[in-house]
């Protein structure tokens, strides 16, 4: 199949792209990628010089075929050419209705299309430079810029961030498999047995001042403290240091963080302590 979208595309025209190479691959497998101006539809001529059937051919974004919101009965927010791939990837799988991951993606690619971005906490914050349509976008603006290469690029970075929302959400289902307690300073902990990294800012994020991890496949423990917790982690540090003689434990200069093994550290050496000692260990110092 040839999918063809407009020249400079921007995150919309990447994203609805993306869903049929990447969820619609019985057909869009291996698919190659066409450009044309915006609102046109690629030239006949061309088409067939490409070496394709005008039945081979999909537009998105750009047409005002199926997939191109560029039309007043389908001008509304609620629309995208993401959206419109869609809908119509959910009448041929039906069972990605059960994808919340890839419902997010759609909801903010459609979001962000129709600029809700400046409704967005501090909206001016160079902080959301460093998002994916910000990245897109700017990449028109350098000398080497190339339509196909921006696509491309774009299709990985969405594979990354489908890959990322699948482990957010996963994470923020499991704050409520956790155990919380009090802390002495004020505010609350957190601790789980599970596998997921990405709790650890969930977690963190969601309000607690502290978050306990053991990993429940590899034994490391990670302990976390908010940046803005009125408190270090000295005292954990010595009480469970002087507990565990086995395993590897790195306490971070900020004073934040007490580490038995990460994604970073490789060789680290589980801990044998269990969460629910180390938990009765934070307990007596904060």
């Amino acid at each position: 199949m040839l999918i063809v979208m407009h020249i400079k595309p921007d995150l919309d025209a990447i994203a609805s792209s993306w869903l049929l190479v990447r969820f619609d691959s019985q057909h869009y497998a291996g698919s190659r990628l066409a450009f044309t101006p915006a609102g046109t539809t690629l030239d006949p001529a061309k088409v067939a010089a490409l070496g394709y059937r005008p039945d081979q051919v999909t537009h998105v974004d750009t047409g005002k075929g199926r997939f191109d919101h560029h039309v007043p009965e389908r001008a509304g927010p609620q629309y995208s050419a993401t959206s419109l791939v869609y809908d119509y990837l959910l009448e041929i799988h039906p069972e990605y209705r059960t994808d919340s991951a890839l419902r997010e993606i759609v909801s903010i690619v459609t979001e962000i299309d129709h600029f809700g971005e400046v409704y967005w906490p501090d909206a001016n914050n160079p902080r959301y430079e460093f998002m994916l349509h910000q990245i897109i976008d700017a990449m028109d603006a350098t000398p080497t810029h190339d339509d196909s290469y921006q696509a491309q690029l774009g299709h990985r970075l969405l594979d990354f961030v489908y890959a990322s929302m699948k482990l957010h959400l996963k994470a923020t289902e499991k704050l409520g498999e956790g155990i919380t307690f009090p802390l002495k300073t004020g505010g609350e902990a957190f601790a789980i047995l599970t596998g997921s990294e990405e709790i650890l800012s969930v977690a963190q994020k969601a309000g607690y001042l502290l978050v306990v991890k053991k990993d429940k496949y590899s034994g490391h423990i990670r302990i976390k403290a908010r940046p803005d917790a009125p408190f270090n982690l000295d005292a954990v540090y010595k009480l469970v240091t002087a507990a565990d003689t086995v395993g590897t434990w790195y306490y971070h200069p900020s004073g934040k963080m007490l580490l038995n093994g990460s994604r970073k550290s490789g060789t680290h050496v589980p801990s044998p302590l269990s969460l629910d000692e180390v938990v009765a260990m934070i307990k007596k110092v904060l």
